[in-house]
């Protein structure tokens, strides 16, 4: 039995698909919420609820499994994230329920950059966490994961969000020369399943990312041309746009940008561009050749109910 925590999340998603397609049983861990989960529909698997401090209810979810996929993260609340409680505290329940469980396995998913010395809140806390995992005396295996994108990220679908929502502009951190190194969500996943039968990959931690390193420039292109959305870009110094974000997250609850958005790309975000070449054994996918998604739908369409809904 594999367990998934933040199987309802983006990533979640897509490597449940890839699990039941294989053909392994699979449990996905939820929290508790008067809201009922947007569950993978069509997916045959169990579900245990449980928060990710409550030891109780873990110890019940991890009955009979012996790999956990760890997902589960905050960051996507903006403002209203708890890394502590989430991040942190929840990583730290999981590592010691599953090594009293005799889970075999845990992989972890964590951001390019963890440190723990890092000035920024989410790198720290995935350091953190990924410490927590390693003293777990399980089996682990962690990925440091480049921004990821795919069809209901966060990212491109959230670049095109805000394009829409512009008034002929569109503001970008910085010079928008910072560069990041996009992985497609669906080969991060085929990593993460394909390393569950790969001894050599157990008490690893890989820095993983797509096969090109690309300015946040080039990739508002690529998103405004695929999207059909285009807005003139103007640069703004980083310090007036943390100012400007969190006014905006009050107002905007939907807005698809967070002050830790803004902190990834306070930096370049990249490794090495021949490491899941070479340990894994996959080219991943070029970023303009993934995007196609983008333009299957009319972003006007819906913009204002998506800019005031409260996420989870």
């Amino acid at each position: 039995m594999i367990l998934v925590t933040g199987g309802t999340g983006f990533v979640g998603r897509a490597l449940v698909r890839h699990l039941v397609d294989g053909g392994y049983e699979t449990r996905l861990l939820i929290r508790p919420s008067q809201k009922s989960p947007e569950l993978p529909r069509g997916v045959p698997l169990e579900v245990a609820v449980s928060s990710l401090t409550d030891e109780r209810g873990l110890r019940s979810a991890m009955v009979g499994v012996k790999v956990i996929y760890h997902l589960a993260g905050s960051e996507q609340r903006g403002g209203r994230s708890d890394l502590m409680a989430v991040d942190i505290q929840g990583t730290q329940a999981v590592a010691q329920v599953a090594a009293a469980a005799g889970v075999e396995r845990i992989f972890y998913l964590s951001h390019l950059g963890a440190d723990r010395a890092s000035a920024f809140p989410v790198l720290k806390a995935k350091a953190i966490a990924e410490e927590h995992i390693r003293r777990s005396g399980v089996d682990y295996t962690i990925l440091r994961s480049a921004l990821l994108y795919g069809q209901e990220d966060h990212f491109t679908i959230g670049l095109a969000r805000l394009l829409a929502a512009a008034p002929f502009i569109f503001l970008v951190p910085q010079d928008g020369r910072m560069l990041i190194q996009p992985l497609w969500v669906e080969d991060l996943v085929t990593c993460l399943v394909w390393a569950m039968h790969d001894e050599t990959t157990r008490q690893q931690t890989y820095a993983i990312g797509g096969p090109e390193y690309l300015s946040f420039n080039q990739v508002l292109e690529m998103v405004m041309e695929a999207s059909g959305v285009r807005r003139t870009p103007v640069h703004v110094g980083l310090p007036y746009m943390r100012i400007l974000t969190p006014i905006l997250e009050a107002f905007f609850p939907g807005l698809p940008v967070s002050t830790y958005w803004l902190d990834y790309l306070a930096v370049n975000r990249t490794c090495a561009l021949d490491t899941m070449v070479r340990s894994f054994n996959l080219m991943p996918s070029r970023f303009h050749q993934s995007i196609a998604y983008l333009g299957s739908q009319d972003w006007r369409k819906g913009l204002t109910r998506s800019l005031f809904r409260r996420g989870k």
